[in-house]
């Protein structure tokens, strides 16, 4: 399940693809235009920051963007700084795999066969769509449609 980390990191990431080119936003103009509460944006934005994922500045003339071009930022690499491994299971995944102590024989084991279609699953979804997908998709409006809360975009 997606957690609210997770949820208000890829609104935060979105607001950031639909910024025009060259433009940064200030924390507190995404937590305000994304309803996301603004310590704990602050926090996801500073794990994103340190993943290369997003860029900061500091001053009048500063504030986040993206560090690549949303189309070359999948979801997938999103939720994974965000929520970690997408499998739902530790037995299951790829980056983080972990033994289950009740498990007598991996390679049988019909639960880790599920999950890992699962993570499979989800993984091809989430690493096929970018940022831009989103965006240009329309799925993501808030910023884009008010006037400009953007520091650079005025």
């Amino acid at each position: 399940m997606l957690t609210k980390k997770g949820k208000y990191g890829l609104k935060a990431m979105l607001a950031l693809a639909s910024l025009p080119e060259g433009a940064m936003a200030f924390s507190a103009e995404i937590a305000l235009a994304e309803r996301i509460p603004k310590k704990f944006l602050d926090t996801i934005l500073l794990e994103l920051r340190r993943s290369g994922l997003v860029r900061s500045r500091k001053g009048p003339a500063g504030g986040y963007a993206l560090a690549r071009p949303a189309a070359e930022i999948s979801i997938g690499a999103c939720m994974r700084v965000l929520d970690g491994p997408l499998a739902p299971i530790a037995c299951a995944s790829r980056t983080a795999y972990s033994p289950c102590d009740d498990c007598q024989d991996i390679a049988a084991c019909l639960v880790r066969r599920a999950m890992t279609e699962v993570r499979d699953a989800v993984s091809e979804i989430l690493d096929a769509r970018t940022l831009a997908d989103l965006s240009e998709a329309g799925w993501h409006a808030s910023i884009g449609s008010q006037e400009p809360l953007l520091a650079n975009g005025r």
